[in-house]
């Protein structure tokens, strides 16, 4: 177990210091100094969630979204963070993956 916890120690490590997640931070730095707009980004980030996992598939709910924060992701302080969100999410993702590809885990 310890070496799992050795290997773990240096994949956190590995992602502070990784270009996504250190764009993730930058931006999230830049959104914070718009506490009003964080809070905006917030609750688009939480009804997208549960959209997400609402478990249907409402396409004029999904359509409604859409529009609603249209003009609101063309902020480029809300495109970056949520870019730079995602792309740290899609990472971690792949590392989460290949985790379970390699394991014969049933």
């Amino acid at each position: 177990m310890a070496s799992i916890e050795q290997a773990t120690d240096r994949f956190v490590a590995a992602v502070l210091t990784s270009d996504e997640y250190l764009a993730y931070e930058r931006e999230l730095d830049k959104v914070k100094e718009f506490p009003d707009l964080k809070a905006q980004i917030d609750e688009f980030r939480r009804r997208n969630y549960e959209l997400q996992c609402s478990g249907e598939l409402n396409f004029d709910r999904l359509d409604q979204f859409e529009q609603e924060y249209e003009i609101f992701r063309q902020n480029p302080l809300v495109s970056d963070f949520l870019q730079a969100e995602l792309d740290l999410c899609r990472a971690l993702q792949r590392v989460i993956m290949r985790v379970t590809e390699e394991l014969s885990f049933e």
